[in-house]
């Protein structure tokens, strides 16, 4: 029996999986700080072949379980145009893509503000209600620039995968 971690499902992941995660990690982290642009044009790119393989899937799905067969089709047929537009143009895929992401990180940071002032107002207190407003006009900012947003995202994302790769890396051996 090899040394694990728990998942959510209660199944084990053996070490070795947690630190090949984290090299891939801190591989894919240093590449996105190193060469923004071919790495995200290779990121976009293996988004949409993920993309279009799972909208084939979710159609085939139909055929083995049909329930919710509208939705599926519907998600199937949307995932296999998406797929095939962004690997027949790669390039300007990996600027609308990440665009479009900070465009909705925006949108959401507007909403959990509003809730957030909203919270405050109801007795959350004014430290709620300050981060309310911050996420207001973090997310403002987002939506009215998300271009500016989209070009930080390789070095943020770079920053996440390099810390979270040695995160992983370290969590593995412990775990062996």
């Amino acid at each position: 029996m090899t040394a694990g971690t728990a998942t959510a499902e209660g199944q084990m992941v053996p070490w070795w999986v947690v630190l090949l995660q984290g090299v891939v990690a801190l591989i894919i982290g240093i590449l996105l700080i190193t060469s923004p642009g071919a790495t995200m044009t290779f990121l976009v790119l293996l988004l949409g072949i993920y993309w279009l393989i799972n909208g084939i899937f979710s159609i085939v799905s139909i055929f083995v379980d049909s329930s919710q067969w509208g939705w599926k089709l519907f998600a199937g047929i949307l995932g296999i145009i998406a797929g095939i537009i962004v690997i027949q143009h790669p390039l300007v895929s990996t600027i609308v893509v990440p665009t479009v992401t900070v465009w909705l990180i925006g949108l959401l940071g507007i909403v959990i503000g509003v809730i957030s002032i909203i919270q405050a107002f109801q007795g959350g207190g004014w430290g709620v209600g300050i981060l309310g407003v911050l996420s207001i006009l973090f997310g403002i900012v987002l939506v009215a620039n998300p271009l500016i947003g989209a070009l930080a995202l390789p070095w943020v994302l770079g920053i996440f995968g390099i810390v979270g790769g040695i995160a992983a890396i370290i969590y593995s051996f412990r775990l062996r």
